[in-house]
């Protein structure tokens, strides 16, 4: 679950114009700019897979440092700091998902490189809490990425809904404010953790980076998705070396993971929760079998074409890093 997702209803973009482009595109600045500069609190709900869940957010932009804190108000408690996009402590089911995601910065959007992939359009107005909203729609120009529906914030820019829908039709996500307030900046006391937020240096504590073994590569990446990361950890249990790679292409994201296989009975694998799909498979290597999968927010076909085009090229022994 991310604070503010930018994730919404595919539209149809036969019918925009460049002027409505030219606005979109201003209007996605904006958003890349308000989150960076615009202090709020607020609540919002949030759907996937038809069930439901409401959170507390409070966002601070202070001396050019962003601290945000989100708390679930409904079911079992799950609770996230992040001081500029970098994950400080997590409680809850989401310490089991951290991973490595403690490295992961927040996205700035960039929307001439949204525009190669996507069209970008204003699309019409809307209401959300009690604030008045304009709509952008940013629909994919081929079928390896999903598309998106935004209502900013006429007064800030900030996302105030969104709303994401496979090319089926189908709601795969929905994130939606009910109380937004921008006229106050959160309190200390807001901001502090709770005792059951597990800082994130104890939640990969059984893992050790160390270079990796492998020059991992895709033979077929998605058009304008590119390679920002790529890591090696040892877990402490296993002492097996599990590689990653991430990709994105400005808005949408993915991650391949690879781990040595020492269970002959682990199966491949595909499932989706909301937009969120994982798709593993075996891969044969001169030093034995591999499990490839791969996690992102794309289509679970685009997943599977990932997956099968995974290749190696063994290198150097891995070290520790310093």
């Amino acid at each position: 679950m991310r604070a503010i997702p930018l994730l919404t209803l595919l539209l149809s973009g036969w019918f925009v114009l460049p002027a409505h482009a030219d606005e979109a595109q201003d209007w996605l600045s904006r958003l890349g700019r308000a989150e960076q500069q615009q202090s709020f609190e607020g609540t919002f709900v949030y759907e996937r897979n038809g069930s439901f869940s409401t959170h507390d957010i409070w966002h601070r932009v202070q001396n050019g440092q962003v601290h945000e804190r989100l708390l679930q108000l409904d079911g079992s408690a799950q609770e996230v700091v992040r001081v500029d996009g970098r994950i400080q402590c997590v409680s809850g089911a989401l310490v089991a998902g951290l991973g490595n995601s403690r490295d992961a910065s927040s996205r700035v959007l960039d929307p001439q490189k949204l525009n190669q992939f996507y069209d970008l359009a204003v699309i019409g107005k809307s209401r959300v809490a009690g604030r008045n909203a304009v709509i952008v729609s940013i629909t994919p120009r081929d079928q390896y990425r999903y598309g998106f529906e935004l209502h900013l914030d006429r007064e800030t820019a900030l996302p105030l809904k969104s709303l994401l829908l496979n090319d089926q039709g189908q709601l795969l996500e929905r994130f939606q404010f009910t109380r937004l307030n921008t006229a106050i900046s959160p309190e200390d006391r807001n901001l502090q953790p709770s005792k059951d937020c597990t800082p994130v240096a104890a939640v990969n504590s059984d893992e050790l980076e160390i270079a990796p073994t492998e020059a991992w590569h895709l033979e077929w990446l998605p058009p304008g998705f590119q390679l920002t990361n790529s890591s090696a950890r040892e877990d402490a249990h296993t002492k097996n070396t599990i590689d990653s790679l991430m990709y994105e292409d400005g808005l949408a994201r993915f991650s391949v993971f690879l781990e040595p296989i020492s269970d002959g009975g682990v199966t491949e694998n595909r499932t989706q929760l909301g937009p969120t799909v994982a798709v593993s498979r075996r891969l044969n290597t001169v030093d034995g079998e591999m499990m490839v999968t791969v996690v992102g927010e794309i289509p679970i076909g685009t997943a599977e074409r990932i997956a099968l085009s995974v290749r190696g090229e063994k290198k150097a022994a891995a070290k520790p890093l310093p």
